[in-house]
Protein backbone atom coordinates (compact mmCIF):
# COMPACT_ATOMS: atom_id res chain seq x y z
CA UNK A 1 0.00 0.00 0.00
CA UNK A 2 1.44 3.37 -1.02
CA UNK A 3 1.87 6.00 1.69
CA UNK A 4 0.15 8.72 -0.32
CA UNK A 5 -3.02 6.60 -0.55
CA UNK A 6 -3.01 6.15 3.25
CA UNK A 7 -2.32 9.87 3.74
CA UNK A 8 -5.24 10.80 1.46
CA UNK A 9 -7.54 8.42 3.33
CA UNK A 10 -6.37 9.89 6.66
CA UNK A 11 -7.15 13.37 5.34
CA UNK A 12 -10.70 12.32 4.48
CA UNK A 13 -11.31 10.57 7.81
CA UNK A 14 -9.81 13.38 9.88
CA UNK A 15 -11.87 15.91 7.99
CA UNK A 16 -15.08 13.94 8.54
CA UNK A 17 -14.38 13.63 12.28
CA UNK A 18 -15.38 17.20 13.03
CA UNK A 19 -18.40 16.98 10.73
CA UNK A 20 -19.62 13.71 12.30
CA UNK A 21 -19.11 15.14 15.78
CA UNK A 22 -21.20 18.17 14.82
CA UNK A 23 -23.92 15.95 13.36
CA UNK A 24 -23.99 13.85 16.55
CA UNK A 25 -25.16 16.86 18.57
CA UNK A 26 -28.80 17.17 19.59
CA UNK A 27 -31.08 20.12 18.91
CA UNK A 28 -29.55 22.07 21.80
CA UNK A 29 -26.06 21.68 20.31
CA UNK A 30 -25.06 19.40 23.19
CA UNK A 31 -24.37 15.68 23.33
CA UNK A 32 -26.69 12.96 24.60
CA UNK A 33 -23.68 10.71 25.11
CA UNK A 34 -20.64 11.19 27.32
CA UNK A 35 -17.89 12.55 25.05
CA UNK A 36 -15.21 11.28 27.48
CA UNK A 37 -16.17 7.71 26.52
CA UNK A 38 -15.38 8.27 22.81
CA UNK A 39 -11.55 8.03 23.13
CA UNK A 40 -11.92 4.99 25.42
CA UNK A 41 -14.19 3.14 22.99
CA UNK A 42 -11.89 4.19 20.15
CA UNK A 43 -8.91 2.60 21.90
CA UNK A 44 -10.94 -0.60 22.44
CA UNK A 45 -11.84 -0.63 18.73
CA UNK A 46 -8.22 -0.15 17.65
CA UNK A 47 -7.04 -2.84 20.06
CA UNK A 48 -9.56 -5.38 18.74
CA UNK A 49 -8.74 -4.60 15.10
CA UNK A 50 -5.00 -4.92 15.79
CA UNK A 51 -5.54 -8.27 17.53
CA UNK A 52 -7.51 -9.54 14.56
CA UNK A 53 -4.88 -8.48 12.02
CA UNK A 54 -2.06 -9.94 14.14
CA UNK A 55 -3.92 -13.26 14.26
CA UNK A 56 -4.47 -13.08 10.50
CA UNK A 57 -0.79 -12.28 9.94
CA UNK A 58 0.22 -15.33 11.98
CA UNK A 59 -2.15 -17.55 10.01
CA UNK A 60 -1.30 -16.35 6.51
CA UNK A 61 2.33 -15.20 6.64
CA UNK A 62 4.88 -17.79 5.47
CA UNK A 63 7.26 -16.56 8.16
CA UNK A 64 6.02 -15.88 11.71
CA UNK A 65 5.85 -12.16 12.56
CA UNK A 66 8.49 -10.85 14.93
CA UNK A 67 7.12 -10.17 18.43
CA UNK A 68 9.43 -8.67 21.05
CA UNK A 69 8.18 -9.80 24.48
CA UNK A 70 10.87 -8.22 26.68
CA UNK A 71 9.49 -5.92 29.37
CA UNK A 72 12.39 -3.53 28.78
CA UNK A 73 11.03 -2.91 25.29
CA UNK A 74 7.32 -3.13 26.07
CA UNK A 75 7.42 -0.54 28.86
CA UNK A 76 8.50 2.12 26.36
CA UNK A 77 4.97 2.08 24.93
CA UNK A 78 3.71 3.65 28.16
CA UNK A 79 5.48 6.91 27.33
CA UNK A 80 3.16 8.19 24.52
CA UNK A 81 0.10 7.65 26.74
CA UNK A 82 1.74 9.60 29.58
CA UNK A 83 2.68 12.43 27.19
CA UNK A 84 -0.85 12.64 25.78
CA UNK A 85 -2.24 12.64 29.32
CA UNK A 86 -0.15 15.71 30.17
CA UNK A 87 -0.98 17.27 26.80
CA UNK A 88 -4.73 16.91 27.34
CA UNK A 89 -4.52 18.50 30.78
CA UNK A 90 -2.42 21.38 29.46
CA UNK A 91 -5.02 21.88 26.73
CA UNK A 92 -7.78 22.45 29.29
CA UNK A 93 -5.48 24.74 31.28
CA UNK A 94 -4.54 26.76 28.19
CA UNK A 95 -8.20 27.36 27.34
CA UNK A 96 -8.58 29.14 30.69
CA UNK A 97 -6.26 31.87 29.41
CA UNK A 98 -6.93 31.89 25.66
CA UNK A 99 -10.09 31.92 23.58
CA UNK A 100 -10.82 28.73 21.60
CA UNK A 101 -10.12 30.50 18.30
CA UNK A 102 -6.77 31.82 19.53
CA UNK A 103 -5.87 28.39 20.89
CA UNK A 104 -6.71 26.83 17.53
CA UNK A 105 -4.41 29.24 15.72
CA UNK A 106 -1.62 28.73 18.27
CA UNK A 107 -2.05 24.99 17.72
CA UNK A 108 -0.49 25.43 14.28
CA UNK A 109 2.84 25.78 16.07
CA UNK A 110 2.94 21.97 16.25
CA UNK A 111 3.68 21.98 12.52
CA UNK A 112 6.94 23.85 13.21
CA UNK A 113 7.76 21.94 16.40
CA UNK A 114 7.27 18.63 14.59
CA UNK A 115 9.84 19.68 12.00
CA UNK A 116 12.29 20.76 14.71
CA UNK A 117 11.96 17.57 16.78
CA UNK A 118 11.97 15.49 13.60
CA UNK A 119 15.42 16.90 12.87
CA UNK A 120 16.78 16.69 16.44
CA UNK A 121 15.56 13.32 17.71
CA UNK A 122 15.22 11.27 14.53
CA UNK A 123 18.23 12.97 12.91
CA UNK A 124 16.36 13.32 9.65
CA UNK A 125 17.83 16.09 7.55
CA UNK A 126 15.45 18.43 5.79
CA UNK A 127 16.47 20.61 2.86
CA UNK A 128 16.04 24.38 2.95
CA UNK A 129 13.21 24.00 0.47
CA UNK A 130 11.43 21.53 2.78
CA UNK A 131 11.85 23.87 5.76
CA UNK A 132 10.34 26.63 3.67
CA UNK A 133 7.44 24.32 2.77
CA UNK A 134 6.80 23.48 6.45
CA UNK A 135 6.80 27.18 7.33
CA UNK A 136 4.38 27.87 4.49
CA UNK A 137 2.11 25.09 5.74
CA UNK A 138 1.93 26.72 9.18
CA UNK A 139 1.27 30.13 7.58
CA UNK A 140 -1.39 28.67 5.29
CA UNK A 141 -3.34 26.87 8.02
CA UNK A 142 -3.14 29.96 10.25
CA UNK A 143 -4.32 32.25 7.45
CA UNK A 144 -7.32 30.02 6.77
CA UNK A 145 -8.40 30.32 10.43
CA UNK A 146 -8.09 34.10 10.80
CA UNK A 147 -11.31 36.02 10.35
CA UNK A 148 -11.62 39.53 9.03
CA UNK A 149 -10.38 42.40 11.16
CA UNK A 150 -13.91 43.66 11.40
CA UNK A 151 -14.67 40.73 13.69
CA UNK A 152 -13.93 40.60 17.39
CA UNK A 153 -11.68 37.63 16.60
CA UNK A 154 -8.99 39.91 15.17
CA UNK A 155 -8.94 42.05 18.31
CA UNK A 156 -8.70 39.06 20.65
CA UNK A 157 -5.81 37.30 18.91
CA UNK A 158 -3.15 38.99 21.03
CA UNK A 159 -5.29 39.87 24.03
CA UNK A 160 -4.77 36.61 25.93
CA UNK A 161 -2.68 36.23 29.06
CA UNK A 162 1.03 35.51 28.54
CA UNK A 163 0.59 32.29 30.53
CA UNK A 164 -1.81 31.03 27.88
CA UNK A 165 0.70 31.59 25.08
CA UNK A 166 3.47 29.86 27.05
CA UNK A 167 1.18 26.88 27.69
CA UNK A 168 0.22 26.81 24.00
CA UNK A 169 3.89 26.55 23.03
CA UNK A 170 4.42 23.77 25.60
CA UNK A 171 1.34 22.00 24.24
CA UNK A 172 2.70 22.22 20.69
CA UNK A 173 6.02 20.69 21.75
CA UNK A 174 4.32 17.92 23.72
CA UNK A 175 2.05 17.04 20.80
CA UNK A 176 5.02 16.97 18.42
CA UNK A 177 7.20 14.98 20.82
CA UNK A 178 4.48 12.35 21.30
CA UNK A 179 4.32 11.85 17.53
CA UNK A 180 8.11 11.77 17.11
CA UNK A 181 8.53 9.33 19.99
CA UNK A 182 5.81 7.06 18.61
CA UNK A 183 7.53 7.02 15.22
CA UNK A 184 10.78 6.10 16.96
CA UNK A 185 9.07 3.22 18.78
CA UNK A 186 7.46 1.82 15.66
CA UNK A 187 10.66 1.99 13.60
CA UNK A 188 13.24 0.92 16.17
CA UNK A 189 12.85 -2.77 15.33
CA UNK A 190 11.19 -5.07 12.81
CA UNK A 191 8.32 -6.10 15.05
CA UNK A 192 4.91 -6.58 13.49
CA UNK A 193 3.04 -3.28 13.31
CA UNK A 194 -0.04 -4.99 14.72
CA UNK A 195 1.89 -6.22 17.77
CA UNK A 196 3.27 -2.73 18.31
CA UNK A 197 -0.25 -1.32 18.00
CA UNK A 198 -1.52 -3.80 20.58
CA UNK A 199 1.04 -2.50 23.06
CA UNK A 200 0.21 1.13 22.27
CA UNK A 201 -3.55 0.71 22.46
CA UNK A 202 -3.47 -1.44 25.60
CA UNK A 203 -1.76 1.46 27.34
CA UNK A 204 -4.31 3.81 25.80
CA UNK A 205 -7.22 1.72 27.11
CA UNK A 206 -5.94 1.80 30.69
CA UNK A 207 -5.10 5.50 30.67
CA UNK A 208 -8.50 6.42 29.20
CA UNK A 209 -10.17 4.16 31.76
CA UNK A 210 -8.34 6.07 34.47
CA UNK A 211 -9.65 9.32 32.99
CA UNK A 212 -13.22 7.98 33.18
CA UNK A 213 -12.70 7.03 36.83
CA UNK A 214 -11.44 10.55 37.56
CA UNK A 215 -14.57 11.89 35.89
CA UNK A 216 -16.73 9.72 38.16
CA UNK A 217 -15.06 11.19 41.25
CA UNK A 218 -15.43 14.73 39.93
CA UNK A 219 -19.17 14.23 39.34
CA UNK A 220 -19.64 12.58 42.73
CA UNK A 221 -20.81 9.36 41.02
CA UNK A 222 -24.00 11.16 40.01
CA UNK A 223 -24.63 8.63 37.24
CA UNK A 224 -22.94 5.71 38.97
CA UNK A 225 -19.73 4.07 37.83
CA UNK A 226 -18.55 4.77 34.29
CA UNK A 227 -19.34 1.27 33.00
CA UNK A 228 -22.98 1.69 34.05
CA UNK A 229 -23.59 4.56 31.64
CA UNK A 230 -20.87 4.17 29.02
CA UNK A 231 -23.30 3.48 26.15
CA UNK A 232 -26.02 5.91 27.24
CA UNK A 233 -27.16 8.26 24.49
CA UNK A 234 -25.20 6.57 21.70
CA UNK A 235 -26.82 6.85 18.27
CA UNK A 236 -25.64 5.61 14.89
CA UNK A 237 -23.88 8.94 14.29
CA UNK A 238 -22.14 8.74 17.67
CA UNK A 239 -20.88 5.25 16.84
CA UNK A 240 -19.61 6.58 13.51
CA UNK A 241 -17.64 9.19 15.47
CA UNK A 242 -15.98 6.38 17.45
CA UNK A 243 -15.29 4.26 14.35
CA UNK A 244 -13.91 7.24 12.45
CA UNK A 245 -11.62 8.24 15.32
CA UNK A 246 -10.32 4.69 15.69
CA UNK A 247 -9.77 4.23 11.95
CA UNK A 248 -7.83 7.50 11.81
CA UNK A 249 -5.61 6.28 14.65
CA UNK A 250 -4.85 3.05 12.83
CA UNK A 251 -3.89 4.95 9.69
CA UNK A 252 -1.65 7.27 11.71
CA UNK A 253 0.27 4.31 13.14
CA UNK A 254 0.72 2.93 9.61
CA UNK A 255 2.14 6.26 8.44
CA UNK A 256 4.44 6.42 11.47
CA UNK A 257 5.78 2.97 10.63
CA UNK A 258 6.16 3.24 6.87
CA UNK A 259 6.30 7.02 6.24
CA UNK A 260 6.98 9.72 8.84
CA UNK A 261 5.52 12.47 11.03
CA UNK A 262 5.77 15.14 8.35
CA UNK A 263 3.43 13.17 6.08
CA UNK A 264 0.99 12.88 8.99
CA UNK A 265 1.21 16.63 9.64
CA UNK A 266 0.40 17.39 6.01
CA UNK A 267 -2.52 14.93 6.03
CA UNK A 268 -4.09 16.43 9.16
CA UNK A 269 -3.47 20.01 7.99
CA UNK A 270 -5.14 19.32 4.66
CA UNK A 271 -8.01 17.71 6.58
CA UNK A 272 -8.53 20.98 8.45
CA UNK A 273 -8.86 22.84 5.16
CA UNK A 274 -11.15 20.17 3.70
CA UNK A 275 -13.39 20.44 6.76
CA UNK A 276 -13.60 24.21 6.29
CA UNK A 277 -14.58 23.78 2.63
CA UNK A 278 -17.20 21.10 3.34
CA UNK A 279 -18.68 23.24 6.11
CA UNK A 280 -19.63 25.81 3.48
CA UNK A 281 -22.10 23.30 2.04
CA UNK A 282 -23.17 21.32 5.11
CA UNK A 283 -23.55 24.02 7.76
CA UNK A 284 -24.08 27.16 5.67
CA UNK A 285 -20.78 28.69 6.73
CA UNK A 286 -19.64 31.59 4.56
CA UNK A 287 -16.33 31.25 2.78
CA UNK A 288 -13.70 33.94 3.45
CA UNK A 289 -10.84 35.28 1.41
CA UNK A 290 -8.54 34.08 4.20
CA UNK A 291 -9.71 30.50 3.66
CA UNK A 292 -9.05 30.71 -0.08
CA UNK A 293 -5.59 32.23 0.49
CA UNK A 294 -4.82 29.59 3.14
CA UNK A 295 -5.71 26.77 0.75
CA UNK A 296 -3.52 28.25 -2.00
CA UNK A 297 -0.54 28.63 0.38
CA UNK A 298 -0.96 25.05 1.65
CA UNK A 299 -1.12 23.69 -1.89
CA UNK A 300 2.13 25.50 -2.71
CA UNK A 301 3.66 24.06 0.48
CA UNK A 302 2.54 20.54 -0.45
CA UNK A 303 4.05 20.92 -3.91
CA UNK A 304 7.35 22.28 -2.58
CA UNK A 305 7.83 19.57 0.05
CA UNK A 306 7.05 16.43 -1.92
CA UNK A 307 8.04 17.30 -5.48
CA UNK A 308 11.62 16.32 -6.37
CA UNK A 309 13.91 19.33 -6.83
CA UNK A 310 14.71 18.48 -10.45
CA UNK A 311 10.99 18.75 -11.23
CA UNK A 312 10.65 22.12 -9.48
CA UNK A 313 13.52 23.84 -11.18
CA UNK A 314 14.61 23.57 -14.80
CA UNK A 315 18.32 23.10 -14.34
CA UNK A 316 20.38 24.25 -17.30
CA UNK A 317 21.83 21.44 -19.32
CA UNK A 318 25.58 21.12 -18.93
CA UNK A 319 27.24 20.84 -22.28
CA UNK A 320 30.09 18.37 -22.42
CA UNK A 321 32.99 19.90 -24.32
CA UNK A 322 33.87 17.98 -27.44
CA UNK A 323 37.51 16.94 -27.48
CA UNK A 324 39.12 17.64 -30.81
CA UNK A 325 41.60 15.21 -32.16
CA UNK A 326 44.99 16.70 -32.85
CA UNK A 327 46.38 16.40 -36.32
CA UNK A 328 49.23 13.90 -36.52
Amino acid sequence: MQWYFVAALLTILTSSQGILTKLSQNKDSTYDYDTATVPFLGEIFKLLVSCFFLWREKETSPTPPKLTMEWRSMRLFLVPSVIYLFHNNITFLTLKYLSPSTYQIMGNLKIITTGILFRIFLERKLTKLQWMAILLLAIGTTTSQVKGCGDSMCESLLSGHITGYILAVVSAFLSAFAGIYTEYLLKKNNDSLYWQNIQLYTCGVFFNMGWLIVGDFQSGFEKGFWWQHIFNGYTLTAWLVVANLASSGLLVSWLMKYADNIVKVYATSMAMLLTAVLSQFLFDVKATIQLVLGIIICMISLHLYFTPVHMLVDLPAIETPVRREEDP
